[in-house]
């Protein structure tokens, strides 16, 4: 197989996938059309599929996409936990030549197992527009070996990192750090129109419109932290408006909030992101802060904004598009990337 050869379109890369799909499970439909529908889709959940998935590679497919579990990188140091806003895991595309129609439809399926039902459309809309489908300019890599102990898939590319791990990664949410964004446009209006996640933004700037006046000049920053910057501070005062100080419909509202951020992902996922938050002290333990450096359209409609815990990073940089880094662990002993 030829990993340089990337001249299948989008087009054939579906049409393949369709077929694969019909030889595997007959009667079975691309996500697109199964989801329109509002048809249900059975199928294993992620970590089976990953497993399924590297029994069907080759040796000189292990060779480029396969690692061991604690793989150091020269330049990223643990590759299975590095993230980035754009980037590559490996060089084969999911969409390339590289990989059989089986292989694709396996590792859409991971994909489609990692994210809630709710949110396919969404994901693939952001997908289209920033990448130009799923698969294009998108890879994986697998750490560790399914069915003989800890392992991990991470989905990389524009706007994008997604881990499936099963709960190998002790002690963290999803698997380890996580990216998510989306640019309909690259520099978007106040307004902007047509990103899947901009909703988030809205439902937070509710929040900051709830508060008192002090609460407000408490929350509101002017410099936004570099977006990167999302390893732990631990129980050192954190900057922003304490959660502690808000009132009870405020927190209400915060607790909604946090609701909208993780129902993208399943319900494990989910279980576990909120199991970590718990185990530093909950949302009490927090601190909500919005930028006013980056104000898109001068409307006070804070485009960046940031709730932070002891263990807990949801950074949310809407300007001059929306690019979100999510970094969530049990403790603050848990180090990024190491």
């Amino acid at each position: 197989m030829s990993e340089s050869n990337k001249s299948v379109t989008r087009r054939t890369f579906l049409e393949s996938t369709a077929t694969t799909a019909a030889a595997v499970a007959a009667g079975s439909l691309l996500h697109t059309r199964v989801y329109a529908a509002g048809a249900k889709k059975n199928h294993a959940d992620a970590e089976t599929l990953v497993g399924q998935l590297y029994s069907t590679l080759e040796d000189s497919q292990k060779k480029l996409v396969c690692f061991d579990w604690d793989y150091q990188d020269p330049k990223r140091g643990l590759l299975r936990s590095f993230v980035a806003n754009n980037w590559n895991i490996t060089k084969p595309e999911i969409i390339s030549d590289f990989y059989s129609g089986e292989q694709r439809e396996l590792i859409t399926k991971i994909f489609e197992s990692i994210i809630h039902p709710d949110w396919h459309q969404r994901y693939y809309k952001q997908l289209e527009d920033d990448a130009g489908g799923f698969g294009n300019e998108q890879s994986i890599a697998i750490f560790g070996q399914p069915g003989e102990g800890k392992f991990e898939l991470v989905l990389t590319g524009r706007h994008m990192t997604l881990r499936c791990d099963g709960d190998s990664a002790e002690h963290v949410a999803f698997g380890g750090p996580i990216f998510y964004g989306h640019a309909p446009v690259f520099n978007e209006d106040k307004n902007h129109i047509d990103n899947v996640f901009w909703p988030q933004a809205v439902k937070a700037n509710k929040l900051y419109q709830m508060l008192s006046g002090k609460q407000q000049k408490q929350a509101l920053l002017p410099k936004t932290p570099p977006e990167q910057s999302v390893g732990f501070r631990g129980k050192s005062e954190l900057p922003g408006l304490p959660v502690t100080e808000m009132s009870s419909d405020q927190k209400e509202h915060l607790q909604s909030v946090l609701a909208t951020l993780v129902e993208m992902y399943r319900e494990s996922d989910q279980k576990e992101a909120t199991h970590c938050l718990q185990q530093q002290g909950g949302l009490d333990a927090c601190s909500l802060s919005f930028f006013s450096d980056k104000d898109i359209g001068d409307d006070g409609v804070w485009d960046n904004w940031r709730l932070e815990g002891p263990s807990f990073v949801w950074h949310y940089r809407g300007a001059p598009h929306v690019h979100v880094w999510v970094n969530i662990a049990d403790s603050p002993n848990v180090k990024l990337n190491a």
